[in-house]
């Protein structure tokens, strides 16, 4: 056994490290985090100094165990998980394990860190070991009693308020929040009309376009004009006093520097990402890990080819400086290198995730160079962030830009305008994406015919065009990530898993690449900003996180800040669990009258979704109410009366068949059906339940009974068991039980006795109300058919074993029952990651 461990977090990265440090080393990996709190209420202790109760996670148990067998024949152990708070943590985590079972009483346990996975690094690293930042644990400890405190206390009010099953997080909320109110600006946006007014010229050198920027005199702007005749009118008079052509009253050209963008951080580069690859912030991360961790290259052998990827900092140290350089002199001329290297601030207070920006470990390993090893996406993201590594350092692009005027008469002005790249500079190599056009972006690229004061230039015609103000964009992933990082919520490493609860829990939806929060998400988002709205309030989640900054700087106490934290917190859930509606707290909205009987029409949110009502829903009310499900996109924040009375229009009748049989649609607990008689036959996907005809009906209906006829292979009238034809290949089934055949054996043939005997060993509970089939005929007692007596005796035994294993399973069930339990506990909690 190798005199030396050392601890990392992946075993790709375990693999790569141990080529670099030799045979005196052994290198295994923690797959993560090895403890989390216990998944139910008193693991954080509020009255005992807010006590942490941890246990060991399930699945890196065995990886837990192999650490500790090594650890207690190695001399030196090292603590190498990543460079960042979680990494400290589970650092600490691991040391402390080790110390309860008595494994490094009488030997060094130190923390090693490095934020690349080259030899070089790796080395360096080696050589100035250091102990656990207990400020850093402190820090992160602190912020997953919050994380669990807020979860454990606040979700289930929401099963109580809102729905079951819901959970509110310290940072998803303000993050739902972001997009709920973004729908609601949307939605209650009024669009206003408008025209502009532009010139086509025709210059003898190069035609092109100029926008109207004076009328009648008067500065043009967005609202001057908001109708056609209007419109009309102007072009009319800027025709007449045109007389044919523009005069250039005046001509100005600027040149002006673009610098580059800084170096990607972790937020940055999730919203690049995003733009230019399409990649969600999942996937960024995914790929980054991969790329950061090592690819095989060559005859290099396997090597991290990024820095590590969870950073606030856009620092790059004086080596990747110092190569970067050379590799812009060696392909982008000397020209193109500054005089000395850029340096960019970093705006994160507290950018101490890693000391560096994304960058390449080595900019002389071009993306084209390392290519052909790595997956498209891969390639795609390195070269992402070799590019913008390698631009940021170089000299600013230099542009022209040309802007005239030209005057139609003495009272209407024109204005075109053009920027056109002098020296490329940074842009030879990369230019930063953008969400939306800016304003003058139109322009960009664009050149002008060279002109001065008092040319004529030929007028082509003058165009009049209809506008209409649109409402602010959804949220996409880059745009959420970015708003999360100005308003300072979370941290760059925790966006993705934010952005994935969010999508778990249902609460937002993708239309396209935005966000569309669903109705559960805006009522949870409704009650928490309607009753706990300090704790989704963006300045005082920020302001959290800033102190959480302060505990990992060493500059707070965790405890305190904690308990400034806890009381009032606690004291407003315990006052709303009892003052608070839940009609109020699901957003219940009255539509008006059902004309046809006089009753109210409402929409509200149950267990099984939204639903509009016709009647009262009061538990005392007199006649219960009609209820019907949302159609899918519906809400029941924007349906109307209209749309909410259509629901009720099911069952709809759509005719008779040729013998005169009814035939009609509805909608049943798990979605829509065609009925004839006594068949049932569900809607495919692209039918809707409203509009389907009676043709289609019957064609989904005739198809069933297809499957039907051909369904049972063969039946037993003794037993009642009978031989299907299923979804996924023959079986057996009493209408109780379901069972396997032997693969080997056909179907057709199968014995009765073999039936009961096959039943007896492999049934399982029929799921009733997923296409569970009644038995065929009521049976008082199973029967086996008359066989030989050996087989009667197979069958006998083989009932004793079913029972002896039914008793096992009815145990297994229980242990199954209590890790239902548990994990419907730790449900409560915040989705954050563990740490």
């Amino acid at each position: 056994m190798a005199k030396n461990l050392l601890i990392v977090e992946s075993p790709a990265k375990a693999k790569t490290i141990n080529k670099y440090l030799g045979k005196d080393f052994t290198v295994l990996a923690s797959y993560g985090h090895v403890r989390d709190l216990i998944p139910k209420e008193g693991a954080v202790d509020p009255d005992n100094g807010f006590a942490m109760r941890y246990d060991l996670i399930d699945k890196n148990e065995k990886h837990v165990d192999a650490i500790a067998k090594a650890a207690r024949s190695a001399d030196h152990i090292y603590l190498a998980t990543d460079p960042d708070r979680e990494g400290e943590a589970i650092s600490w985590h691991i040391a402390e394990i080790l110390r309860e079972r008595k494994l490094v009483d009488d030997k060094p346990m130190e923390r090693v860190v490095f934020t690349e996975i080259t030899p070089r690094a790796i080395t360096e690293a080696m050589t100035q070991p250091r102990a656990i930042a207990a400020d850093l644990v402190d820090a992160q400890q602190a912020r997953r009693a919050l994380d669990y405190l807020v979860g454990f206390n606040l979700s289930p009010v929401l099963w109580r308020k809102v729905q079951r099953g819901l959970s509110a997080g310290r940072v998803q909320s303000p993050a739902l929040r972001m997009i709920v109110e973004r729908e609601e600006e949307i939605e209650a946006f009024i669009s206003r009309e408008y025209w502009s007014i532009g010139a086509e010229c025709a210059h003898p050198r190069q035609p092109f376009a100029a926008k109207l920027i004076k009328l009648d005199g008067q500065k043009f702007e967005q609202f001057t004009i908001t109708d056609g005749d209007t419109a009309e009118a102007a072009r009319a008079r800027i025709l007449q006093a045109a007389g044919g052509a523009l005069h250039v009253t005046d001509v100005v050209s600027k040149e002006r520097k673009r610098r580059p963008s800084a170096p990607f951080t972790t937020s940055t580069l999730q919203q690049e990402a995003s733009r230019k690859l399409g990649f969600t912030t999942r996937k960024t991360m995914q790929v980054a890990q991969k790329l950061y961790e090592g690819v095989a290259i060559g005859e290099e052998g396997t090597v991290g080819l990024i820095s590590y990827m969870r950073t606030d900092s856009v620092h790059l140290s004086v080596d990747a400086l110092a190569e970067i350089r050379d590799v812009i002199a060696r392909d982008y001329g000397t020209a193109s290198v500054p005089d000395k290297p850029v340096v960019y601030n970093t705006k994160s207070k507290n950018a101490q995730e890693a000391h560096e920006a994304v960058r390449p470990t080595s900019a002389l390993r071009t993306p084209a160079q390392v290519a052909r090893y790595l997956s498209e996406d891969e390639r795609k993201l390195y070269e992402l962030i070799w590019k913008r590594a390698v631009a940021s350092q170089m000299i600013p692009a230099t542009l022209n830009t040309v802007s005239v005027d030209l005057a139609a008469g003495s009272e209407h002005v024109f204005r075109a305008s053009g920027t056109t790249v002098v020296v490329p500079g940074f842009l030879s190599v990369y230019e930063e994406g953008k969400d939306t056009k800016g304003a003058d972006d139109d322009d960009e690229g664009r050149k002008l015919p060279a002109m001065q004061t008092g040319d004529r230039v030929p007028l082509e015609g003058i165009l009049a065009e209809q506008h209409f103000t649109q409402p602010p964009p959804r949220f996409t992933e880059a745009a959420l990530v970015k708003a999360l990082e100005e308003f300072g919520i979370g941290r760059p490493s925790t966006y993705a898993s934010i952005i994935q609860t969010l999508l778990f829990r249902k609460y937002v939806e993708m239309e396209g690449r935005s966000f569309k929060p669903t109705d559960v998400g805006r009522a949870v988002s409704h009650f928490l900003s309607s009753h706990f709205t300090r704790y989704v309030d963006y300045d005082f989640t920020a302001k959290l996180e800033d102190e959480l900054d302060a505990v990992s700087r060493g500059e707070e106490e965790w405890i305190p800040l904690m308990q400034k934290f806890w009381g009032p917190f606690k004291e407003l859930v315990e006052q709303k669990n009892e003052s608070v509606d839940r009609s109020e707290a699901t957003g219940a909205r009255e539509l008006g009258i059902d004309p046809a009987s006089g009753k109210p029409v409402s929409v509200r949110l149950g267990r099984f979704g939204p639903y509009a009502a016709i009647g009262s829903t009061a538990e005392d009310a007199e006649e219960k109410p009609k209820f019907a499900s949302l159609r899918p996109g519906q809400s029941m924040h924007t349906i109307t009366l209209e749309q909410a009375l259509e629901l009720f229009l099911m069952p709809r009748a759509l005719g008779e068949d040729a013998d005169g049989t009814p035939v009609s649609v509805g909608i049943g607990r798990f979605g829509p059906f065609a009925k004839r008689g006594s068949t049932y036959a569900s809607l495919k996907k692209e039918d809707d339940p409203y509009t389907i005809d009676l043709a289609r009906a019957l064609f989904l209906i005739e198809e069933k009974e297809e499957i039907a006829r051909n369904r049972i292979i063969k039946e037993f009238a003794d037993s009642g068991i009978q031989v299907l034809n299923g979804r996924f290949g023959p079986y057996l089934s009493d209408g109780k039980l379901n069972g396997k055949i032997p693969k080997d054996r056909e179907p057709a043939s199968v014995t009765e006795a073999e039936a009961v005997l096959w039943l007896q060993e492999t049934g399982k509970p029929v799921r009733k109300g997923f296409g569970a089939k009644k038995a065929t005929k009521k049976v008082a007692a199973r029967k086996v058919a008359k066989e030989p007596a050996e087989k009667t005796a197979v069958v006998k035994k083989a009932a004793k074993k079913a029972a002896k294993k039914a008793t096992k399973k009815a145990a297994k069930k229980a242990v199954k029952k209590a890790a239902t339990k548990a994990t419907a506990n730790k449900a409560a909690a915040d989705d954050a990651p563990p740490f």
